[in-house]
């Protein structure tokens, strides 16, 4: 049986899939699986063993500034018709993977129509549409119904996301790291941010207790500056990745660390799909949604209810009192029962 997933959508959405790619392994293990993700999020999906072939589309930025970027999504095209597919699901809820799927030539081909229904113009081109209203749900459990509803996937729930230690990666710090969290201050989201004195704060009161912090950003000029200024911060103790990490070398960080502090971010998912006990901050996007899945966790911040918009101040109100307090009570459980 040969399958197809199409989730055109950021670098945490393509991690948010694997659970549902593990659990079709095992129900199917002779199935071979492709996946098509954006281009620039296909790294993250690295430490999953159960892909069999993993492509990538144009990123919609790449149509603007690329004159025949185009081209390269008909070649795609092209190769998923060529591999004439069981099934094919499109996860994006998008007109890019809904023609990407559509016209994949897949024998059945299946997409999600519970939340955001799928257009008329779309409905001839698919056999089955989901009625599952996920609204409520995580995003691994809306992608993991989806495949679920059509094929039998054998458990009630999802499996934890999946980053195998074997495809991990070490890096080079500059620190003999042995004892240290990770903090996670960047994103591009405005509306995520939190004041970098109060990260100053918590990294402060960590070092208390532990020998070293790494202050893991994006590769982006400001995410670099922010960290940089955090780890100067707090002083010989503390580094910065500079952004120059690989995935698989931050997830072989974040399996050794012993606390992850930080915003919503891919971050976040991939230091749950380590299972390195996560602090996360939620102000400016629904938890419920997002929140890390299936692996030790605390939640601060303001829980926004799904269909809802967050305060413009939400994370300010975040306090560094409150994220110490989940810190502390995250550490006081044994790791043998969280």
């Amino acid at each position: 049986m040969r399958l197809l997933f199409v989730k055109l959508k950021h670098i945490g959405d393509a991690l948010l899939l694997t659970p549902t790619i593990a659990a079709t392994k095992a129900a199917y293990p002779q199935a071979e699986i492709w996946v098509v993700v954006r281009r620039g999020t296909e790294g993250i999906l690295a430490g999953c063993p159960y892909i069999d072939q993993l492509l990538t589309t144009s990123a919609p930025e790449a149509h603007r500034r690329e004159r025949f970027a185009w081209l390269n999504d008909l070649r795609l095209l092209r190769r998923l018709r060529q591999q004439r597919f069981d099934f094919a699901f499109e996860f994006t809820q998008g007109d890019r993977g809904r023609l990407m799927v559509g016209l994949s030539g897949a024998r059945v081909r299946c997409a999600s129509d519970g939340v955001y229904h799928v257009p008329v113009f779309w409905r001839p081109w698919f056999h089955r549409l989901s009625k599952y209203d996920w609204s409520a749900a995580h995003q691994v459990e809306a992608t993991f119904r989806l495949v679920d509803e059509w094929l039998p996937l054998g458990v009630a729930q999802p499996p934890p996301l999946v980053f195998d230690p074997s495809r991990t990666e070490p890096c080079e710090l500059g620190l003999p790291l042995s004892d240290f969290a990770v903090l996670h201050p960047g994103t591009r989201w405005q509306r995520k941010r939190w004041p970098v004195e109060r990260w100053v704060e918590v990294g402060r009161a960590l070092l208390a207790t532990l020998q070293h912090i790494v202050i893991s950003v994006g590769p982006g000029e400001e995410e670099v500056r922010l960290g940089e200024q955090i780890a100067a911060e707090l002083g010989p103790q503390a580094i910065c990745t500079r952004g120059k990490l690989s995935w698989a070398q931050l997830a072989g960080l974040l399996g050794r660390a012993r606390l992850f502090v930080g915003v919503d971010t891919a971050a976040m998912h991939l230091a749950a799909a380590c299972q390195c006990p996560t602090v996360a901050l939620f102000g400016a996007s629904v938890a419920q949604h997002w929140r890390p899945w299936a692996a030790p966790h605390r939640l601060v911040g303001e829980q926004v209810k799904p269909g809802h918009t967050a305060p413009s101040e939400a994370m300010e109100n975040v306090s560094v009192a409150q994220v110490l307090a989940a810190v502390a009570e995250l550490r006081s459980i044994p790791a043998a029962a969280r």
